[in-house]
């Protein structure tokens, strides 16, 4: 019996993989194609059989994604020697790259945030056909320049 129970941790067909790993059939099959997961090896029949290493990768792939780590990124981290081998300086390397990222992200989002609660304000709600928030999203209704010319009537500081 633990012969039989060995054999099928060893040879995962795609379906199962997904159930264990939480990703989907198809996401699966991309990661394949853009080389975050080996190809495996295929039954005589053609179907793809994998293997709990590759259930690893594909957690870890996916517990990445999660948190907000790139494709580019992963690959680094999976370059490094992946959850086994990859040594803490390196990955801290990555994960502080990417801390940084996300800290402009929040400041850009905390940006943006001002910039509509300042025209929301402005906005009387009414029916006149004067909207600031419709002026700062139609360029035509505003009288902007196009897009990257400067705009001096809404600022996003």
């Amino acid at each position: 019996m633990r012969a039989i129970t060995a054999s099928r941790a060893g040879h995962l067909p795609i379906g199962e993989l997904s159930r264990r790993s939480g990703v989907n059939i198809e996401t699966i099959r991309y990661y394949e194609r853009v080389k975050m997961l080996a190809p495996p090896p295929r039954t005589s029949s053609g179907r793809r059989v994998y293997d709990s290493q590759d259930l690893r990768i594909l957690v870890f792939v996916r517990r990445s994604r999660e948190l907000g780590f790139s494709l580019d990124q992963i690959r680094a981290l999976l370059r490094l020697g992946g959850p086994e081998k990859a040594s803490c300086r390196e990955v801290r390397a990555v994960a502080a790259h990417h801390l940084e990222d996300i800290r402009k992200k929040l400041r850009d989002l905390q940006k943006l945030e001002r910039l509509l609660a300042r025209t929301v304000t402005l906005c009387s709600g009414g029916t006149a056909p004067d909207c600031p928030v419709l002026d700062i999203l139609d360029i035509q209704r505003a009288g902007a320049e196009p897009p990257g010319g400067n705009r001096k009537h809404f600022s996003r500081s």
